[in-house]
């Protein structure tokens, strides 16, 4: 997460996907805190849990509570080649609804869109670093 946030990790109730894997499976939690708006002191609590598992695949996790009236989040990989170079491709295929009625629609367009995609856009950047 982009370093304004000051995202941390609270909690996280891992469910292996195999008796003899360290990995998250179908329904661990990972609880986090961070600062929704940079120039507020206020932080958010996020409790996503884990829907879906598949090694070398996917894994999806949904809100369970959160910022977000709805909250899908689908993490894919796939293996890929360029340059001659072996690699993973990872995509994050979002669905979310912001709640709010009109208010959480102008919400969206005004903001919560642009923040997301740059979050994720972040998080693309900083993968490579991270994984290597």
């Amino acid at each position: 997460m982009p370093p304004a946030t000051e995202t941390r990790i609270d909690r996280l109730d891992l469910v292996p996907p195999s008796p003899d894997s360290k990995a998250a499976g179908v329904g661990g939690t990972i609880v986090t805190s961070f600062r929704l708006f940079s120039f507020l002191p206020l932080r958010a609590r996020w409790i996503a849990r884990i829907t879906e598992f598949e090694w070398n695949h996917h894994f999806a996790d949904i809100q369970e509570k959160g910022p977000f009236k709805r909250w899908h989040h689908r993490h894919e990989f796939q293996a890929e080649m360029r340059g001659g170079v072996h690699g993973t491709l990872v995509r994050d295929v979002i669905e979310y609804e912001v709640g709010f009625g009109p208010l959480g629609v102008i919400a969206d367009s005004l903001f919560i869109a642009a923040q997301t995609r740059r979050v994720f856009a972040y998080r693309q950047t900083v993968l490579p670093q991270i994984l290597s």
